[in-house]
């Protein structure tokens, strides 16, 4: 199978996941300019390299492939949508032509900022699409792009997945944890809220859409949904960080670029019905590391202990002995 977008936390999990599962059997791209992030199996290509990509997958004879390729850096969409397309949309369309002659089977990455948040959250599949950012609005054209081209493929949006970045600075944990690190300030918002899920849960995912053949989009989203400042306060009390690092605000205080969505939560009880089971576990798992008011973070026991291991044990990763429920959105 082929992975694609390795150097993004999704792609970059889900590429260890199936390589302990399947030896051998699995190859990642990344950028070419991304040259630290090497290993077996890992091929740097340029997504514009159609010739090598074709080459690619017939050396391979791929038989199914996860496309995570994309730009989620909000700013750096707004600033520049020609890029954007091009990693949103234009990669998706270079993908589809390697697929669909071969008939491979592609599970495709979208995200809930297709949606603006403007509804309340709990949003489903039917639910009409209303970006307000360059990058919701390029992946709500990919997935256009992908229901005409294939429909036999299935489209899967998530929200902010929840494990280790490559780099130790990409992606909502690595990047708060990376400004706390360093003595550095992070400003998050009251009214922005997601469906945070943990990579592991993602990956078993992933596998189970590439093995099947359910088409169409579904949701990913994790049962218990947070605002962006609660992410940063679990991320400031469990790594151990000084409270007073991290400010808090409504979205609209940030100024107007980028945009930021409302209440972009998503319910996944489509994904339930076929699976029979609650796929994902609340992040963060338990409720010791749940944020039960706005100053929370700072109220920490005298025995209480933070630090990287505890943010890789916590949320990288949940505890062994917690499980989760079959609960569905309300």
């Amino acid at each position: 199978m082929l992975i694609t977008g390795v150097t993004g936390v999704a792609g970059f999990n889900a590429l260890h996941y199936f390589q302990a599962r399947y030896p051998g059997q699995v190859v990642g791209i990344r950028p070419l300019q991304t040259w630290r992030l090497v290993g077996d199996g890992i091929v740097a290509i340029a997504i514009e390299d159609v010739a090598g990509l074709h080459a690619l997958f017939d050396r391979h004879a791929f038989r199914s492939v996860l496309n995570c390729v994309g730009n989620c850096a909000l700013k750096s969409c707004e600033l520049n949508p020609a890029m954007a397309r091009h990693l949103n949309v234009q990669s998706a369309r270079v993908i589809l032509d390697c697929t669909v002659r071969r008939g491979v089977r592609l599970v495709h990455l979208s995200s809930d900022l297709v949606f603006g948040g403007t509804r309340g959250g709990g949003h489903v599949e039917t639910d009409a699409i209303d970006p307000v950012t360059i990058y919701g609005k390029t992946m709500a054209e990919a997935e256009e792009l992908l229901l005409a081209a294939d429909p036999d493929a299935a489209i899967l949006r998530i929200s902010l997945p929840m494990g280790p970045s490559f780099n130790r600075h990409a992606g909502a944990i690595d990047w708060i944890d990376s400004r706390f690190r360093h003595g550095r300030p992070a400003t998050l918002y009251f009214d922005e809220v997601r469906s945070c899920t943990y990579t592991d849960d993602l990956n078993r995912v992933f596998e189970r859409f590439l093995a099947g053949d359910e088409s169409g989009i579904y949701h990913l989203g994790a049962p218990r949904a947070l605002t962006l400042y609660q992410i940063a306060q679990v991320i400031n009390r469990v790594g151990g960080y000084d409270p007073a690092l991290l400010h808090g605000c409504p979205r609209q205080a940030a100024g107007p670029m980028p945009p930021r969505a409302g209440d972009v939560s998503m319910c996944s009880d489509k994904l339930l019905s076929i699976l029979g089971r609650q796929a994902f576990q609340p992040w963060p798992a338990g409720a010791d590391v749940f944020p039960s008011d706005r100053r929370w973070h700072f109220e920490r026991p005298a025995d209480e202990t933070g630090g990287v291991q505890r943010i890789v044990e916590r949320l990288y990763r949940y505890p062994a002995e917690v499980h989760s429920g079959n609960g569905r959105c309300s």
